[in-house]
């Protein structure tokens, strides 16, 4: 059979590699995908973003399935498109996938089912949210309501800070539409986590817990980013906090959903901020599966992911089950030249594996921002690689992606050299 992969970064290129290997998949569509899924087995691009334009090329190429990756097409309702011409597809609805277009109808959400998250308020105008500000002092977190690719959020160390990104959003429309709206919501203190699972609409698969680094130096020094490494399990998730995280987050969320008319299926992923005093509050939903995240994720799964894709279309998650390879795999994202601010493009990129993606049965190069021009691989974006590699701990896990990240050069690579610090040397607590 065939299947779809909406998207062009880390993540699509980590789920059409994982989707594969499944025996009964002849091919995996990327559309418009990168250099690297153009250089994956068993996989082909085709250059296609328009969600209309999508569901005809599923009719056309008679594709099994498609799984979205990125947000923006979610928000577009490209889920409601496929099911309404009859296709199998796997990803929110346009009115569930709000839980991530909209900082505002998560948070209310979260509000009225009783989900724990930082208090907050709503602004579309700026004196009234420089007025909340002053009374709320820093640090405080200042969030664009709407989608803004990962960069709408500052954390305001101080009332300065605050009042500088409100006026960046609310008057100065820095943000765009996105910005119209911002959310302002107290600081929490703790360490993060990223909890992913895939829902049915009734059913809850949890995959692998997994962290990422969001800043862009080491020691998490430096802006945000989207992303600069994420590693796979995190040793914060103990058995316990996952447990309660299923009890008082996801179950309450995939019921909530339902109850409001809006049955969540697809990948649902809660940014968590767990306390040093076990308190474990939501940072954010995001209605799929996270980049960097995603990477280390499946590298693990030795299961046939294609089949448990095809249980969570079907509405037969509590029928499915997955097998987890037990070593850490941890990713390194190598970034362009001017990351995150003003990203280069076009710089060729060297040390790639000569054939395919993967180096040895260890490590996988995961392509994001980068494209195959007349042979040659060229950055085409801010965050270009993920680097994952396997290992029987975190620490060897993460030797080994920075053996195979220090053999690929391109002018202006910039990496962090300290993913996975927090879980080396940690205790093991139940």
């Amino acid at each position: 059979m065939k299947i779809l992969v909406v998207g062009s970064g880390g993540r699509e290129h980590a789920l059409a590699w994982c989707l594969a290997r499944s025996p009964r998949v002849q091919h995996v569509i990327v559309a418009p995908g990168n250099g690297g899924t153009a250089r994956e087995p068993g996989a082909r691009n085709i250059p296609v973003t328009d969600p209309l334009t999508l569901a005809a090329l599923a009719e056309r190429e008679h594709v099994a399935f498609t799984v979205v990756g990125p947000e923006a097409p979610l928000a577009a309702g490209i889920v409601d498109i496929f099911r309404e011409r009859g296709l199998k597809i796997f990803g929110p609805t346009r009115a569930a996938a709000q839980l991530e277009s909209s900082k505002e109808f998560a948070k209310a959400f979260m509000k009225r089912h009783g989900i724990p998250t930082a208090a907050y308020e709503a602004f579309t105008d700026a004196a009234a949210a420089h007025a909340y500000i002053e009374r709320r002092g820093a640090p405080i977190v200042i969030k664009a309501d709407g989608l803004a690719a990962g960069k709408g959020v500052v954390v305001a160390t101080d009332v300065g800070q605050a009042h500088a990104a409100v006026d960046m959003m609310l008057t100065e429309g820095g943000m765009g539409q996105a910005g119209a709206r911002v959310v302002i919501e107290d600081f929490l203190e703790g360490e993060e986590a990223s909890f992913i699972v895939m829902v049915d609409g009734r059913n809850v698969l949890a995959l692998a817990s997994s962290q990422d680094h969001k800043r862009l130096l080491d020691g998490d020094a430096g802006p945000n980013t989207g992303g600069m490494g994420a590693y796979s399990p995190a040793p914060v998730v103990t058995p316990s906090v996952h447990a309660r995280v299923l009890r008082e987050i996801i179950r309450p969320t995939v019921e909530g959903m339902a109850a409001e008319g809006t049955p969540f299926t697809g990948f649902l992923y809660a940014g968590l901020m767990i306390a040093p005093d076990g308190t474990i509050r939501t940072l954010e939903f995001n209605c799929r599966m996270g980049d960097p995240e995603t990477q280390p994720i499946l590298a693990r799964i030795k299961s046939d992911f294609a089949a448990i894709v095809e249980r969570g279309i079907e509405g037969r998650l509590d029928t499915a089950e997955i097998t987890w390879d037990r070593r850490t795999a941890l990713g390194v994202v190598l970034a362009a030249h001017g990351y995150p601010e003003s990203p280069r493009r076009g710089d060729p990129i060297e040390g790639l594996p000569e054939h395919g993606n993967e180096v040895g049965d260890d490590c996988i190069v995961f392509h994001a921002g980068t494209s195959l021009e007349d042979g040659r691989v060229l950055t085409a974006g801010g965050r270009v690689l993920c680097v994952t590699a396997l290992g029987d701990s975190v620490k060897m896990a993460q030797a080994r992606a920075y053996e195979v990240a220090a053999t690929i050069r391109f002018d202006g690579m910039q990496y962090r050299r300290d993913i996975g610090h927090r879980a080396i040397g940690r205790p093991v607590r139940k």
